[in-house]
């Protein structure tokens, strides 16, 4: 186990993310220092507010490379909050300089509003983050040790989708999902490729499940274990997902809405790719459930024990 710690960026201020931090904490056995990034004043408020009690030690950041971060305890580092955007860009810039340094290679950030926070300049946080480390070939994966998905494109409005599928992509995106399996998990994933158009058919004369993805399959099958296209209407069958590791889809919501049915908050989304490892819980800010303390917290403490073992 490696005891870097871990690095945690809350998001937004107007958020579950404190709610199932707390829960977390206190039902989940850590081992790495937990370094939070966040206001002092606002993480006080939330303490008092979910009755946390134990200490948060404030440390600045020229002091955090001399200081031995002790196993089992949260630090602060405080970024003063102004607004939205501004606290979590800065945040997020602090810890890749906190990365980028080699003091840890670990990640977690809360849910966050990308089209008010991002300003519309990125898809999502993770071509944000992908794009402040230059890395141009990354998948997002959302995982579960039963049955993980990954979209071939991610936060991208439908129409332009099939625009969007190339035999060179699908390749990209496959081979990063299967050299993490291997080098991260340690093993050779079985992985499931579902077509772009309904039953894999189209009326129109060119049809992409034909022309790019099955050539494309038929091309990986040399060297990974994939099968497909399948039809996105039945591959998430009990009888046809048990044969398979990863599922991976054209789009966003062909995947992620099956995974979500069937594990709900039982699933990490990691980013694949970076020369780092990002997690998140697999949901968003939930603005309706804020001081309901009704969230469910298995999503961030799945991604806690995760990192906590690498």
């Amino acid at each position: 186990m490696n005891s870097k710690p871990i690095l945690i960026i809350p998001g937004e201020k107007k958020s579950i993310f404190f709610e199932i931090f707390f829960k977390s904490i206190k039902s989940s056995n850590f081992v790495c220092p937990l370094i939070i990034i966040f206001d002092k004043k606002k993480i006080s408020h939330e303490c008092r507010k979910y009755n946390y009690k134990k200490e948060i030690e404030t440390i600045k950041i020229n002091d955090i490379y001399k200081k031995k971060l002790l196993k089992r305890k949260i630090y602060l580092i405080d970024v003063k909050y102004q607004n939205s955007s501004n606290h979590v860009q800065k945040s997020f810039g602090l810890a890749f300089k906190l990365i980028k340094s080699g003091l840890t290679h670990k990640l977690i950030n809360g849910p966050i509003n990308k089209t008010k926070t991002l300003n519309r300049k990125y898809l999502g946080i993770t071509e944000y983050i992908a794009d402040n480390f230059k890395q141009k070939d990354f998948a997002m994966l959302i995982y579960n040790k039963k049955l993980s998905v990954c979209p071939i494109t991610t936060h991208l409005p439908l129409s332009l989708v099939s625009k969007n599928i190339t035999k060179k992509i699908i390749v990209k995106k496959v081979n990063i999902v299967n050299n993490f399996y291997k080098k991260s998990l340690g093993y050779k994933p079985k992985i499931a490729i579902v077509g772009l158009n309904p039953h894999c058919e189209s009326i129109l004369k060119f049809n992409e499940d034909d022309k790019i993805v099955k050539k494309t399959v038929n091309i990986l099958k040399k060297k990974v274990n994939i099968k497909g296209p399948f039809s996105s209407d039945t591959i998430f069958l009990k009888n046809n997902r048990k044969n398979f590791d990863v599922i991976m889809g054209m789009y966003h919501d062909q995947v992620l809405g099956p995974m979500k049915t069937l594990f709900e908050y039982d699933a990490i989304n990691i980013t694949l790719g970076l020369p780092f490892l990002r997690v998140s819980p697999d949901h968003g800010p939930n603005e309706k459930m804020v001081g309901k303390n009704k969230s469910n917290p298995i999503s961030l403490i799945k991604a806690i024990k995760f990192l906590d073992k690498k």
